[in-house]
Order: structure tokens, then sequence, then C-alpha cells
């Protein structure tokens, strides 16, 4: 019979109390259960070079793990095997430090993506540097999930996940598409140049607006360094990709009224979101501090209560799979680019960065966190939506 997750942590309390039970000795309990080994010979195996990662991870989670790998006190051949095997296992609903409980109740009870806070991610995470994410991303730049049914590159990859979502908004010559959260412009110029369409293009980041407007001179595209919340205008199509992400679970009906108030009546609104199993999580604590602040993963529930009474759910297309692929290529183009990058940006950034990219490589190969399209429609679209066959 399984055990319930009550159950689990009443086992972890009396493993921490048992005789001669140190934070070492527990670790190396919870992670045989993960088949990892400390100090083992296999590339998935923990190497400790400082004994005080396992007060330090026990203590304060993957904050504290994160910290601690930041800080070289372990090492780890495959971090992304690491990851999906911690994950898979589930040990880590057995770690759950109350130094953390605060966090949690800041994500539940708080709204942390208000109009002012919403420029904070752009400041701390998309404004790194333009030819630092040209080195990482594909020759399009961009930074979201790939599409590799057919691919076996990633500037293949990303091109199919580009034509992919403009199929889904039915595209037609001299719509006007607008995109929340546009990045560098990769969709925008894309379907500009393919489809005949004008965009409008919202992001919070100044660099993106800089780049993106330098690649897209003389097409009928718009770039706006601009609050979703501040807008007020009529579009055939409206796509967000990436972004709901950043919105907030105190914001997602306000992220839709704004979708509602903005598309036309036979609008299609097109949603690609990386999306969480559970509802009652909240945002892990080490990607809030370091990589995404304020970063707030929505669940299924969570878009259908926001989406009910407001739109028709035409398609629900999960491929989070391919992540796992995008981001291994993303790692990859990051450690074959790192010597141009090492005296700007330290190795404390390196390791950070490195274990970003294959801690949610390994989240999404063990499936703990999705990619979601959706297509929606405001009133029904006449005769049903067909998902193109691509």
């Amino acid at each position: 019979m399984q055990e319930t997750e009550a159950e689990a942590r009443e086992q972890t309390a009396q493993r921490r109390t048992r005789s001669g039970q140190g934070s070492r000795g527990l670790a190396e309990e919870l992670l045989a259960q993960a088949d990892v080994r400390i100090n083992g010979d296999r590339p998935w195996d923990l190497q400790v070079h400082d004994e005080r990662v396992f007060d330090r991870a026990l203590a304060y989670g993957n904050l504290g793990l994160g910290e601690a790998y930041m800080d070289g006190w372990w090492d780890c051949g495959r971090l992304d095997e690491f990851f999906h095997r911690i994950l898979a296992s589930g040990i880590e609903e057995q770690v759950r430090p109350m130094r953390l409980a605060l966090h949690a109740l800041r994500a539940r009870l708080l709204n942390l993506q208000t109009a002012r806070k919403a420029w904070e991610v752009g400041e701390a995470h998309y404004d790194l540097g333009n030819d630092f994410y040209a080195a990482m991303l594909d020759r399009r730049m961009t930074y979201t999930c790939g599409y590799w049914r057919y691919a076996d590159n990633l500037d293949q990859a990303q091109e199919d996940k580009l034509e992919l979502l403009c199929r889904k908004l039915q595209l037609e010559p001299g719509m006007r598409v607008l995109d929340i959260g546009c990045g560098w412009g990769s969709l925008m110029k894309y379907a500009a140049e393919r489809y005949g369409v004008e965009c409008v293009g919202l992001t919070v980041s100044d660099e993106q607006v800089q780049k993106g407007r330098a690649d897209c001179e003389g097409l009928p595209v718009e770039f706006r360094h601009q609050d979703y919340r501040d807008l007020d205008e009529t579009f055939e199509r409206i796509v967000s990709v990436g972004m709901f992400e950043h919105v907030g679970r105190k914001n997602h009906d306000t992220f839709m009224d704004v979708v509602e108030r903005n598309l036309s009546d036979d609008g299609v609104f097109v949603l690609h979101t990386i999306g969480k199993n559970r509802t009652d999580t909240t945002p892990d604590p080490w990607i809030d501090k370091y990589i995404f602040p304020n970063g707030d993963l929505p669940s299924l529930v969570q878009i259908h209560n926001t989406t009910e009474g407001r739109f028709v759910t035409e398609d629900l297309h999960n491929f989070g799979a391919d992540y796992d692929r995008t981001l291994m290529a993303w790692h990859a183009n990051f450690e074959a680019a790192w010597p141009r990058f090492r005296d700007t940006y330290g190795e404390r950034f390196y390791r950070m960065w490195r274990y970003y990219l294959l801690s949610c490589a390994g989240a999404f190969r063990a499936r703990d966190i999705q990619l979601w399209q959706f297509v929606f429609s405001r009133n029904g679209i006449p005769g049903g939506y067909q998902r193109p066959h691509y």
C-alpha cells in the first residue's frame, strides 16, 4: 500500500532522530531511494567537497542545495540526470524545511507580480546581455521550448515551433497580431515574413526591445517596452509564449481580462506556458531567488478557472518532454561559448547558470513540470477547431 505524504514526512522525522543518524546519514538514506550515491563513480552521483552541504540542503531544501553548488561545496558530472532521479523518486517531498515556510506563505498570500514589480524579471534575467543569449539560443533567439517532432537540431526545432504556433493561430495576410511577452521578436518576425501579418509585441526587457527593433527593421512589427495591463486595442489574434509563468496567481484574472478586452469577437488566442502538475505547490525558492524573480507556474486547474466563462478551449497540446531536449541544447551552446563570457560573468554565475539549465532539464525529463499550448476562441470556432498536423 502506497504511503501518504504525512506518513512519509513522519518516517523522515523518525530517521532524523534515530541514534547516530546525522545529516549525512539521512541524506545518504534519502538519495538511495533515487539510486544516487555520495562520492559514487557514476555520472549522476554526488561528489562532496564540503560536508556542510548536508545540513544546508536539509535545512533549506533546493535553495540550500543550489547555493551550496554555487559555492563549490559539491559537484556532479550529470546534474540533469541527478535531478531527473531525485524528482522521479519523489524524495523531495520528504524534505519540507520549516525555514522555507515564509517563502511559501509569501507566494500564496502576496501579489508578487504587480505592475511595479513586473519589471524586475526583465532587469534581472532578460537584460543579462544580448550577446550572451545569442550564443546560447538558436539563430532566431527563441527563448522557449522547441518542437522536436521532426527536428534534429535546435534551429530546426525552434523554427518548427514558430510554424506550429502560426498554424494554430490560423493566420491570414493583413491580420493584426498581439504577442504578449514577445522576447526578441522571433515569432513576430517569422509571422510577418511568412504570413503577411502585422504584429505588436510587449516586453519588460529593454535589451529585447533594442535588438528586436533592429532585427525587424522594415517589417510591420512594433516593439513596446510596456506592461500588458496597459493595453486597450483590438487584435484578430493574440499569442503569449513563455510569459504566463511571470503573471502570478493573483493576476491570472487580470491577464485574461486584458486578452478578452483586446481580442476581436472572432479572434483566436494561443497560450504557450510551462505548467505544474499540482495546484497546491509554491515556486521553487532557488529559481525564484536567482533566475526568475517572482515567477509562478500555473496549474491546469488555475488556467481553467481563469478562462472559464471567458473563452472556449479549442485545443490543449502537451509537449513538455521536448523542453528537456531544448534545455540540453542550450546547455551545450552555453558550455561551448563560456570562454568568451568567463571574465564578464565569473565562476559563480557559471555554476548558477549550469545548475539552472540542467536542473530544469531533469525536471522536464521526470515529467515533474509540463509545457502546454492552449488554443482559445471567444465563442467557439464554427465547425470546430482542427489541430494542425505538424
